[in-house]
């Protein structure tokens, strides 16, 4: 898991495999098949570690949608600024890798993302936001989460970090005048 997170699936070579996981080639290949097995493998134990704490910070009773969002990028910054595991998040580093997953990777990538996405939705709607307003708040939490991810393998400091799960976490709220699209005047919504 941890090698195809630091390096990402195209860099995680059988060799850097072989090293990480202490196995022979054929041992590695005897075990899992090929990479494409071995990757979604890691995806699984990825999801089984990180998943449950994600749960358990949105379970609630949170008293606003604004305290999901911060729960939410709570966990992710303490994932983050764990000194065992790599920087960043496998599954930012996945999907950015999408076009070099097999389809069967390509799929379980989706599928966990779409299913982060809608842990937040539920969570939101919980927490008093109505429907349009938790999907638009799930996707920019998946988002700022993912650009978290993404700013902690550029190097970028714990206190930045903080900065900006701090703001997104005040960013809920639906905009006055229309959907966000239109309030902030995005190009092709106007």
């Amino acid at each position: 898991m941890h090698v195809f997170w630091r390096w990402g699936y195209s860099e995680a070579s059988i060799d850097r495999l072989t090293e990480g996981t202490g196995l022979g080639r054929s041992s590695l290949y005897g075990t899992f098949g090929d990479k494409s097995t071995l990757f979604r493998k890691s995806l699984e134990r990825y999801a089984q570690t990180y998943h449950p704490r994600y749960d358990r910070a949105l379970s609630g009773p949170h008293p606003s949608p604004s305290a999901v969002v911060a729960a939410y990028l709570r966990v992710t910054l303490n994932r983050i600024a764990d000194p065992t595991v790599p920087d960043g998040c496998l599954l930012t580093v996945s999907a950015a890798q999408f076009p070099a997953l097999d389809a069967e990777g390509q799929a379980m990538v989706r599928a966990m993302i779409d299913g982060v996405r809608a842990m937040l939705e539920q969570a939101l709607l919980a927490a008093g936001a109505d429907g349009q307003e938790a999907a638009e708040l799930a996707l920019c939490t998946l988002a700022t989460n993912k650009s978290l991810a993404v700013l902690s393998r550029a190097g970028f400091s714990n206190e930045d970090l903080e900065t900006v799960a701090a703001a997104a976490a005040r960013v809920p709220g639906k905009p006055s005048g229309g959907s966000s699209s239109r309030a902030v005047g995005l190009p092709g919504h106007n």
